[in-house]
């Protein structure tokens, strides 16, 4: 194997096969990696560590990690992992199905938390020591600094913190990569003041690789491995949702409440934000920008365009022809996207600070305005808060959406009760579905109910929400009407029967 990515020379002796690498890890550690989405976290390892679980489990060997991220990790890591039956504890947010399924049985312990406290949480002790970081890099400088790929995550806390440290050098991405990540030491004394220096989404602040004391990385494994892309679907429903965003934000810029550059733009993942980033390509809005988490192919292609001249991300997350573009001509987008440790991506007081407006997913949202973004009926995670709670409390514009239905109709995303909340109704000035468009803003809650239910709410089911909400408004009355018995009846129904609707 060539070493040619290995600068520093020192590191040259500790190159080795991923399955020796993984023979390093012993049972019930903690492995912490690096990546935010797909992009960026490690590949190899993670396999072989599978591997080696399911040898020992076969030999009646236990051996289970506790598992550190930055964001989900798909298949790459979480998903073998979950696999092997080789993980016990994991943090702070997931996606894969698999371990999704073991999370619900309850076989695998999950801490889901704002992805902007998790490094300063791991830093306190509150989640334990960390024995081994995992982290993937495009190449190691002769300095000893490493240079990311397509995501930070938590990598520099990780490094910090670990005991022992596995660079896994992916050669898929190109050295020109270096120069697009914005790296620094969050535990300064000047750590706020630097925070504060963020002006503009393009604004960098630290540095362009990652440090570590040589002595702690114990191997360097090499992969050749494109990133896990996503497949971005066509939705006529994510289509007519992202119609309703822009059209609003028009009126906003009409009105003289919104500039027609408008603030930074925070979108959450999958086809609906994907959607309205697309729709934003063809809108009468001029050099925007983006201060996000995710950095998908809608973005991307209006920094191609010239509709976006900046954009500042936690990662790159892109369908397979986006992602071979954005190697192929990383020396030209360097200059115009940062990748930043999440930390910084999320940290409230910059999205405060430069009045972003957060686009967001929702699973449910209650006629009130409570958002539930993370567990169907109460009970089961779907994949975790992530980063949407800190867009959307600093956010000077805050707008969820969703389908109004799912399941061919057998479930209702207007709820009289969200089931679970992650976003209070005071975090939520509007809400989307492919129905309408609900302004919160300035509304009390029983205005709130009726915007939300009239705009928002499936035909189908709207009448049922009306009935509640005036049947509320007679009974128990109050600020915020509700009958108790009946808030959560949907989810028992669909519980008992499969279905919200009564038969």
């Amino acid at each position: 194997m060539t070493t040619e990515r290995i600068g520093y020379h020192a590191f040259r002796d500790r190159v080795m096969t991923a399955d020796e690498a993984a023979r390093l890890i012993a049972d019930k550690e903690t492995i912490a990696t690096s990546g935010f989405g797909a992009g960026g976290t490690p590949k190899a390892v993670p396999r072989a560590l599978a591997a080696m679980a399911k040898e020992r489990h076969a030999q009646g060997e236990p051996f289970a990690l506790r598992l550190f991220t930055g964001a989900s990790t798909m298949t790459d890591v979480d998903g073998v992992l979950a696999d092997a039956d080789a993980v016990s504890f994991r943090m702070p947010y997931m996606s894969d199905p698999i371990m999704r399924k073991k999370i619900n049985a309850g076989s695998i312990t999950y801490v889901d938390t704002h992805l902007s406290r998790v490094a300063s949480w791991a830093r306190a002790g509150f989640f334990g020591k960390i024995d081994v970081a995992i982290i993937e890099v495009a190449l190691v400088r002769a300095d000893g600094g490493f240079v990311p790929t397509f995501a930070i995550g938590n990598a520099q806390t990780w490094l910090d913190l670990a005991d022992r440290v596995i660079i896994e050098i992916n050669t898929w991405h190109t050295p020109q990569i270096e120069g697009l990540h914005d790296i620094w030491n969050t535990t300064a004394p000047y750590a706020a003041a630097t925070l504060a220096r963020i002006a503009t989404p393009g604004t960098r602040v630290g540095q362009a690789v990652l440090h570590v004391d040589p002595d702690k990385v114990a191997a360097v494994v090499f992969t050749h491995e494109a990133e896990q892309s996503i497949t971005f679907r066509s939705d006529p429903d994510a289509a007519i949702i992202a119609g309703h965003i822009l059209d609003f934000l028009q009126n906003e810029v009409a009105r003289g409440r919104l500039p027609r550059a408008l603030p930074p733009l925070q979108s959450g993942v999958g086809n609906i934000a994907n959607a309205v980033m697309g729709g934003l390509a063809n809108a009468p809005f001029e050099n925007l920008t983006a201060y996000t988490e995710v950095i998908q192919d809608g973005m991307l292609d209006m920094l191609r365009s010239g509709r976006m001249t900046a954009i500042s991300g936690a990662a790159l997350y892109l369908s397979p022809a986006c992602a071979d573009f954005a190697n192929t001509q990383m020396h030209s987008l360097r200059d115009r996207i940062v990748l930043r440790p999440q930390e910084v991506s999320n940290n409230p007081s910059v999205v405060r600070a430069l009045n972003a407006i957060a686009m967001n997913a929702a699973i449910e949202v209650d006629i009130y305005g409570n958002v539930n973004s993370t567990r169907v009926a109460g009970s089961r995670v779907q994949n975790g808060i992530g980063g949407s709670g800190d867009f959307a409390r600093s956010a000077m514009l805050s707008i969820f959406m969703t389908p109004s239905i799912a399941k061919n109709r057998d479930i209702s995303s207007i709820v009289p009760m969200a089931s679970h909340v992650d976003h209070i109704s005071q975090d939520v000035q509007v809400v989307v579905t492919e129905q309408g468009l609900a302004d919160l803003r300035g509304l009390g809650a029983r205005d709130r109910a009726r915007q939300i239910i009239t705009h928002c709410a499936h035909p189908a089911y709207r009448p049922l929400l009306l009935d509640y909400m005036q049947r509320a408004e007679r009974q128990p009355g109050g600020d915020t009407p509700h009958i108790l018995s009946e808030a959560l009846s949907w989810h028992q129904r669909l519980m008992d029967t499969g279905v919200m609707m009564p038969r």
